[in-house]
């Protein structure tokens, strides 16, 4: 009997196609997702690009689809539809990516979902409460034998991996401030505005001055020096989990602070009066301006650069009782900011498909990363960090 050996190698391709991992990013084509998909391209894994959208899940496909070793599909999905879940499961996945903020006012429809499926689930979320109590979900997601992890982003992924780093120098610690700075040229989505907009001049907690209290989105503006070829730059508050999660996770004594900025005076001090006008209560909430802002922000992106910085000072005693300050500081130069928020969510889902975390159970993305992991990212993108001790 002659064995058609093209037809076997078909019958092992499509066994091989059958078997890969499925995973999913939800928001694949926008502007953290389509990076994170081009990254898990290079594995050989079933990809699907999800979204509401999927013509543009079509077009992320087909700008990818020459070099990927995955097969990449499309998969027209709302995450808010009824049958969300029932559709999810339908796809087995291994794992999923939930890209698509803001993630202020969601619920936690996907990860249960994920947990109900029995998929692993990975988020970029940058909002306090959708992190912070993301632990809620931990027993569900221990029984089913899954990770759940949130806020896999800069803040609190890459942030927390800087201070585990540096802390060991520390007998006790004083301050932790922690900064960014976008470059003006970089591109930067629509959701990650609204975020931003839900709480401009609206106030939340922070700890400050040894104890917790209130102060305002985009309120407190002041320029600050990131040295090398960031300069100077203007911030202003920002709600993070980090402000929530680090206080008690470090044993800070006096203050736990976080500010962001835009480069261009012009578009920084702007916010900074929208937040004047929703802390006076005239404008309620700016988010559902979100789209005719980035419209105007794109009016600008000639002008500024494509440097982005980040900033993390740890202040406190050395063993032996001396002042120290530790600065860390990240620089993105060639418009490659964009790629920081992806890093954490990038190394947490190949480590899984790798099968070298074994972790389970649901909690905020810190301390489950070390700077060294970061590194090799670092190097790829040509992302370079500068550390300064001062005592």
């Amino acid at each position: 009997m002659q064995v058609d050996l093209q037809c076997v190698n078909a019958l092992f391709s499509c066994g091989e196609a059958i078997m890969s991992k499925v995973v999913i990013i939800l928001g694949g084509y926008g502007n953290f997702g389509k990076r994170i998909a081009e990254s898990l391209s290079h594995h050989d894994i079933t990809l699907l690009i999800a979204g509401r959208n999927e013509a543009k899940a079509q077009q992320c496909i087909a700008q990818l689809q020459n070099q990927s070793r995955a097969v990449l599909k499309p998969w027209q999905v709302d995450i808010h539809a009824d049958d969300f879940t029932e559709r999810l499961a339908a796809q087995n996945p291994f794992m999923v990516i939930h890209t698509s903020g803001p993630y202020q006012g969601q619920n936690y429809t996907v990860p249960q979902a994920c947990i109900a499926s029995g998929a692993h689930y990975i988020d970029l979320a940058d909002d306090r409460r959708y992190v912070c109590d993301i632990s809620a979900l931990d027993r569900a997601a221990s029984t089913k034998g899954v990770l759940i992890v949130s806020g896999a982003s800069s803040v609190p992924g890459l942030s927390s991996a800087v201070i585990d780093k540096y802390s060991i120098a520390f007998k006790s610690i004083q301050s932790i401030d922690i900064a960014i700075a976008p470059g003006n040229q970089a591109q930067r989505g629509v959701a990650t505005i609204a975020a931003i907009l839900t709480y401009t001049g609206h106030p939340f907690e922070v700890f400050k001055e040894g104890r917790w209290q209130s102060i305002h989105g985009w309120m407190d503006a002041k320029s600050h020096d990131f040295g090398g070829i960031a300069k100077r730059r203007l911030l202003a508050n920002v709600d993070v989990p980090d402000l929530a999660l680090f206080p008690k996770r470090y044993a800070v004594a006096d203050r736990v602070s976080f500010q962001a900025g835009l480069e261009l005076p012009l578009l920084h001090w702007g916010m900074v009066g929208m937040a004047a006008l929703a802390k006076w209560g005239i404008v309620k909430n700016w988010s559902p301006l979100a789209k005719q802002l980035d419209k105007l922000s794109n009016c600008f992106l000639h002008f500024g650069s494509d440097i982005g910085a980040m900033e993390v000072s740890i202040s406190g005693l050395a063993e032996s009782e001396k002042p120290r300050k530790v600065i860390w500081r990240l620089y993105a130069p060639n418009g490659q900011g964009p790629y920081i928020p992806t890093l954490s969510t990038i190394i947490i889902a190949k480590k899984l498909l790798n099968e070298t975390l074994d972790k389970t159970g649901a909690l905020p993305c810190s301390g489950l990363l070390e700077l060294s992991e970061f590194e090799p990212y670092f190097e790829t993108f040509e992302i370079y960090q500068k550390t300064q001790v001062e005592e």
